[in-house]
């Protein structure tokens, strides 16, 4: 991934100042969408100099590409725990758990719902030349791989960032009227997403979903 901050903070304090201009940038993200932002209003926001957000963040998109960056590190870490935690039959009740902790966040974490993976603003936050969902495909792959013994393969790829893109699309719906998400839709992106991972593993030997 490209790396969004000048400089990394060396120091405790350097890293907390650093947190709490990333949490200043969420708020003002869900309070005022993404046009609204300035590093002016972030710094502000955070209790720190401009001079000193400018130290570590050249603009705002750096500061967005951070957010996001961190986003999707508590996102694949909070799947990887329920990974660890909870016991599945197979893929298809991963999956579905994966989709849960997306709406967790959604509903609970500061500038997640305004910064979705795959926002269309900016389709390359995460990395110069991969789109934020493609990456994200690539963590999630990862995840089932080794927790399912899926074998890794050219289809397999394609077949897990198609299921991102229609799970994130189908989810943007989800809470496009309702803050807490539809229900009924997202239990349509499990539907979909179970329905279509069902048909591209199984020419891979995988077996189907329940």
């Amino acid at each position: 991934m490209a790396e969004p901050l000048r400089r990394r903070p060396s120091q405790r304090r350097s890293a907390r100042r650093v947190e709490r201009m990333l949490d200043a940038c969420a708020e003002l993200l869900d309070e005022g969408g993404y046009e609204a932002l300035s590093t002016t209003r972030v710094a502000e926001r955070a209790g720190v100099a401009i001079g000193s957000l400018y130290q570590f963040f050249p603009d705002k998109r750096a500061l967005m590409q951070a957010l996001t960056r961190r986003n999707v590190e508590v996102f694949v870490s909070r799947v990887g725990s329920r990974f660890l935690t909870d016991d599945y039959v197979g893929w298809w009740d991963a999956v579905d758990a994966i989709i849960d902790v997306y709406v967790e966040m959604h509903r609970s974490v500061p500038g997640f719902r305004s910064l979705h993976i795959g926002d269309v603003f900016d389709l390359n936050l995460l990395d110069s030349v991969a789109d934020n969902n493609t990456v994200i495909a690539g963590r999630l792959r990862a995840l089932l791989l080794a927790e399912f013994g899926l074998v890794d393969s050219a289809e397999l790829d394609r077949a897990i960032l198609v299921a991102v893109e229609a799970g994130d699309a189908v989810l943007k719906l989800a809470f496009r009227d309702d803050r807490e998400g539809a229900p009924e839709i997202v239990a349509e992106a499990k539907q979909l997403i179970r329905g279509y991972l069902s048909r591209q593993l199984r020419a891979e030997g995988v077996p189907p979903a329940q």
